[in-house]
Parts: structure tokens; C-alpha cells; sequence
């Protein structure tokens, strides 16, 4: 590792977006999607200050990432600017933290010469997020199956799929921004014992399908009555979005992370006709919607 200062001037990492939980793998599966930000670091002075709420969040995430990378390396805290741009909506169940988390450490890894391989940034990544789906879709790229300590909570290893571009990943984000800490509030301290065989059951048989690339065999299969049941009902058309998406032809839909988007898996040539049934959902409910129609990203991260 290095023992002194930046060894380039500036560098550029793009980060994908991602789609968590995927149904009922709670903090557990994360899938990484083609949608991007892009995190520059360079010289201290070398952007602008942050300008409003937003800038501001992403701020104190930035901070807390470059704390978390100099206290891994064993290096001086060292001042740098940093720059965030790209096509992650913030706060939409979509992955926008861990694109800065992530874009953050590995950008500091790159600047310093520091060597950290990728499991590492993940690891450090999870600790920043409390939960490594996200964090290992984000920087690994694919279908994500993480795995923690049971006692310590502390991320171990993840185990990752790629998914073929024939397989569309429809999202649709209301215009609502749902912070992951306030979305955790609505969830019950305890779970029931068949709900958590239930769910077990759908979880474990969805990364079966991805695994085996069986992906018609994800119809209906994603039900989950761990977290969806009780953060559905605060995000007005997200069910109904869901199920006009399965009706249009989906093999199956989720709750993206917390919300308040959400995403349909289906084959790409039906996928635009089930992104206007998702949208028309939101649409009768009242809510102005954006619909996307993604591929999974393979890559993950990626120094520029």
C-alpha cells in the first residue's frame, strides 16, 4: 500500500445503479443495472461546494467514505474535490448512495495507489450502507447473493451471476423520494414464523432461476412478506404498477430496495409494453411516473 500523497491528479469512476432485495433476499441480492453516475475526485479546490439539501446528503456520505478508506489503508486523512453526475435519481430505491460510496472509495483506491482489490471496497461499502446488496451489485456488477456474519453483521463474500441482455429489467420511479432510513421506520420489529418460510422459499427459489438462467421460471415468484407488505402501502400505485406489469407479460416484479420505484424482470421484446402498463398504473393512481427499460450491467465499477 502507499505510505504518501495522490499518485495522479484526478480520476473518473463509473458506478451502476442496482435494484435490491429483488423480492424476498432482504439486504441479501442485489442486482446491478445499466443506468450510471459518474464520481470525479482531483485537487481540493478543483469543484464546486455543495448547493442545496441533496448536495448536501451526498456530502455527508462523501465524507464518511473517505474517513472509512483512510482508516482502512492507514493513511493521513488527505483533502480532495469531488464531482457527482450522472443518471441515478437519488433516493428511489435504485442504488444512488452506494454509486457515491463506492465511486468515493474506489476513487481514493485509485488516486493513492493503494491496491484495495474489489472485495474490499465492497466490504467497506457495506459498512457505510449497513447492508451489502447495493454495495455488491454496485461495484461487482450482476445478480448478487451476499453473505454476512450471523452474530457480527460484518460482510464475508457475495456470489454473482451475469444476466443476458434478453433479459429486460423494467423500472418505473414515481415521483417520490423515499429515503432508505425512513423507510425502515415502517417495518415490525418482528416477523412472523411462516411469513419467514414463505419467504425463504421465494428467495431461495429466484436465485435458483438466475443462477440456472431459467428466468421464465421467475413467474409469480417473487413474493415476499418481509419488507413489501408493509412498505407497498405508503407509495401510492406501486402494487397495482407491479401486478399491471405481470399482467402485461413480466415473469415477475418487486419493490426496488426501499422504494419508491418499481421493477419488472421480462424478456426485452415485451418489455415496452409492460413498461406503459407499469407507467399507466402509477398514471390511474394520480402519480407521475418515469419509466426505464434496463439491461443488467455485467461490469460493475469501472475506473476511467
Amino acid at each position: 500500500m502507499s505510505a504518501g500523497g495522490p499518485k495522479r491528479a484526478s480520476v473518473s469512476i463509473r458506478v451502476p445503479g442496482s435494484t435490491s432485495n429483488c423480492g424476498a433476499g432482504f439486504d441479501t441480492l442485489g442486482l446491478a443495472v445499466q443506468l450510471y453516475n459518474t464520481v470525479t475526485l482531483g485537487p481540493a479546490d478543483s469543484f464546486a461546494a455543495p448547493r442545496d439539501e441533496r448536495d448536501a446528503r451526498a456530502s455527508q456520505m462523501v465524507s464518511s467514505a473517505a474517513r472509512a478508506f483512510f482508516s482502512c489503508v492507514g493513511l493521513p486523512l488527505a483533502p480532495f474535490g469531488y464531482h457527482i453526475e450522472g443518471g441515478v435519481p437519488a433516493a428511489r430505491g435504485l442504488g444512488s448512495s452506494v454509486t457515491v460510496i463506492a465511486g468515493i472509495l474506489a476513487g481514493l483506491n485509485e488516486l493513492h495507489g493503494t491496491a484495495l482489490e474489489r472485495s474490499e471496497l465492497v466490504r467497506l461499502a457495506s459498512a457505510e450502507e449497513g447492508h451489502p446488496d447495493n454495495a455488491s451489485a454496485g461495484i461487482l456488477g450482476g445478480f448478487c447473493v451476499s453473505r454476512c456474519d450471523p452474530q457480527t453483521g460484518r460482510y464475508l463474500d457475495t456470489l454473482r451471476f451475469e444476466v443476458p441482455p434478453s433479459v429486460a429489467l423494467v423500472v418505473v420511479s414515481p415521483e417520490v423520494e423515499l429515503l432508505t432510513k425512513e423507510s425502515r421506520g415502517v417495518l415490525p420489529r418482528t416477523l412472523g414464523y411462516f411469513d419467514a418460510v414463505r419467504s425463504i422459499n421465494s428467495a431461495a427459489y429466484v436465485v435458483a432461476a438466475f443462477a440456472s438462467h431459467h428466468y421464465d421460471r421467475l413467474k409469480h415468484a417473487a413474493g415476499d412478506f418481509m419488507h413489501e407488505p408493509y412498505r407497498l402501502p405508503k407509495i401510492r400505485g406501486a402494487a397495482e404498477a407491479i401486478a399491471a406489469g405481470v399482467g402485461a407479460g413480466a415473469y415477475t416484479g418487486w419493490l426496488s430496495g426501499s422504494g419508491s420505484s418499481v421493477l419488472c424482470v421480462a424478456d426485452s421484446a415485451r418489455a415496452p409494453v409492460i413498461s406503459a402498463a407499469m407507467a399507466g398504473a402509477f398514471a390511474a393512481a394520480g402519480v407521475p411516473a418515469t419509466g426505464r427499460v434496463l439491461a443488467a450491467d455485467n461490469h460493475g465499477l469501472r475506473v476511467q
